[in-house]
């Protein structure tokens, strides 16, 4: 019971967490060009801050929180080691796109628009590679 219950937390935290990490680095592809008015700069900040601080950290927490606890029912074996990587990579991302929600607040963003929409692919891939380890357990 208390395993389902988790698991449905975590399934729910990922959905999160994961809108965020692909519907922020969207934003930056349209903050970060270079014709935009201060006025919608300053919108485009607050959506920022916002998607990352109501949606993403807290959901980001929750999926952590949710699958380290899971493990206590499950363990640890080779695919979910990989999985736990993955994740790791994906927190680093999530952490380099709050460093870009800075750079953008002080008006210092160096990155084009086409190095968003590139990077915007990364949590797309990673997730794919997520979801086969998860369904598949390969190793």
């Amino acid at each position: 019971m208390i395993f389902n219950i988790l698991k449905a937390v975590h399934i729910f935290a990922i959905i999160a967490w994961m809108v965020g990490l692909l519907y922020l680095p969207r934003l930056f592809v349209y903050h970060s060009n270079p014709n935009i008015n201060k006025e919608t700069s300053a919108t485009f900040k607050l959506m920022e801050r916002k998607l990352y601080k109501i949606i993403m950290l807290p959901s980001f927490i929750l999926t952590w929180i949710s699958g380290l606890s899971m493990t206590h029912y499950i363990g640890f074996d080779t695919w979910l080691i990989i999985k736990v990587l993955f994740v790791i990579i994906l927190s680093f991302y999530h952490f380099f796109c709050l460093k870009c929600i800075n750079d953008f607040a002080k008006d210092r963003n160096k990155l084009s628009p086409k190095f968003f929409r590139i990077t915007n692919e990364i949590p797309s891939v990673i997730l794919i590679l997520i979801i086969i380890l998860v369904i598949f357990q390969p190793f």
